[in-house]
This record gives C-alpha cells, sequence and structure tokens, in this order.
C-alpha cells in the first residue's frame, strides 16, 4: 500500500478521518505506523496529500489529512478485454488500475467459458475492492470505470465504432500482423482489444476490424491474459 485511500465516510471533520479494517491492520502490520508519523494518503475521486498519525490503537486510526496534490495523468486508452477466468480477473483488474487505464471494456467472447460469468468477482463491490488495491500500489485516486458487455455481436455492430472514434484502434493478436507499435504520444487516444488465453476467433477478429480495429502482434510467443495486458500498455505508452 504505497497510498492510503481515503472515503467520504472516514471523514469525522473537514481535516480529520477514522481507519479501521484493512487499513487500520495495514498500519499496525505492515507499516508499523506510530502517532505523529506523516503517510502519504488521498481520496477517492480526488486529490492526493499528507496525512499526519494522530493517535492509532488496537480499534482505530485517526490521522488529520491535506490534500494539495493532483493525481498522475490516466493513459488515453480504452481496454477491451475478453472475460478472463475468475481468479485472473482480480490481479488484471489490479494491473488495469495501477497501470492508469480510465476505462475497461470486459468482453464476451467465443472462447469465454459461459461459467465465468457467473463469478461473484463481478459484482460491482468486488470489482471495486480489486481496483482500490490498484490504485493503492500505483498511487493514484480515480477509479477506472468498468464496462460489462455479455453479448458480443451487438456490442461490436452497435457500441464499439463510437467508442473507437477518433482512436487508433488496434486488437492484440499472435500472427501474421504487423507489430504493436510502440512510443506513442499521450497525446494519441487508442481503443486495444486483448482476446482470451486461446486468442481471437476469426470472425471476432474481423467484425472487430470492420469496427475500426487492426490486428497487431507481439511476436511468436503466446502470453498471459494478465502478461498480455501488461505487455502490450508498456509498449505503446
Amino acid at each position: 500500500m504505497n497510498l492510503l485511500l481515503l472515503e467520504p465516510a472516514d471523514f469525522v471533520a473537514a481535516d480529520r478521518v477514522l481507519l479501521d479494517g484493512r487499513r487500520l491492520k495495514h498500519l499496525q502490520e505492515v507499516h508499523r505506523a506510530e502517532a505523529g508519523e506523516s503517510l502519504r494518503v488521498g481520496l477517492i475521486g480526488g486529490d492526493m496529500g499528507e496525512g499526519r498519525l494522530l493517535r492509532l490503537d488496537a480499534g482505530s486510526a485517526e490521522l488529520q489529512v491535506s490534500f494539495d496534490q493532483p493525481p498522475p495523468v490516466k493513459l488515453p486508452i480504452t481496454l477491451l478485454l475478453a472475460l478472463p477466468r475468475p481468479k485472473m480477473l482480480r490481479r488484471v483488474l489490479q494491473t488495469v488500475a495501477t497501470m492508469g487505464v480510465p476505462r475497461l471494456v470486459l468482453l464476451n467472447s467465443y472462447r469465454v467459458e459461459k461459467s465465468f460469468w457467473q463469478t461473484p468477482f463481478l459484482e460491482q463491490p468486488a470489482i471495486r475492492e480489486q481496483l482500490i488495491l490498484g490504485l493503492e500500489q500505483a498511487r493514484d485516486t480515480v477509479l477506472p470505470e468498468v464496462i460489462i458487455e455479455k453479448r458480443f455481436k451487438p456490442f461490436v455492430e452497435d457500441r464499439l465504432p463510437l467508442l473507437a472514434a477518433g482512436s487508433l484502434g488496434l486488437v492484440g493478436h499472435p500472427g501474421d500482423f504487423p507489430p504493436c507499435p510502440r512510443g506513442l504520444p499521450l497525446d494519441q487516444p487508442v481503443t486495444l482489444a486483448i482476446g482470451p488465453e486461446g486468442g481471437w476467433i476469426p470472425y471476432e477478429v474481423q467484425k472487430l476490424a470492420e469496427a475500426g480495429l487492426q490486428p497487431v502482434q507481439l511476436g511468436e510467443r503466446i502470453l498471459r491474459v494478465e502478461t498480455a495486458v501488461s505487455a502490450l500498455l508498456a509498449r505503446l505508452f
């Protein structure tokens, strides 16, 4: 936890917060904080700053906080991701938040098992929990927008063209395709689609291309979804 993220409900005064639960446990067992220490804090959806620990006991921690620094700038990207298996989904959500992706679309695909859509990890509180962990790692305060699309064809035909308008549309897919672009400027919007571990099927690649997303590759190796997300984002920006 490189940033102590605060919720509006934590405030007991304009500049005072009370913390318990996971964040209190982290202060006690990991940070081993003591009264008088200064900690990096951030307000969910707002600025970052400093918190001075006034009191720490078994039940709660009290901090005096101030905010004077904006969060880091997000990447100019919309990430479309074929829904990964549930255990990997949690890691991917953290990675997306850590890397600075502002919008994530979880999308169906032929190779996405139907059971994946039944996971409790797709419930909004569970998604938010993983995004928070990613923000804490990266020292960011702004939650990515997560959109769930269970029907591939209606989304790609009806909504994706508008969503991707004015951006560089790319599909990460192994094969005889151009290499993924490298080192794009941060004012270049991108819409990037990453498939399941087995890759998109040809029909899906074709439909994504019709919506304006062109296939690109990272080489001969087939990567896990979580590895592909990090590799493609790092290469692009």
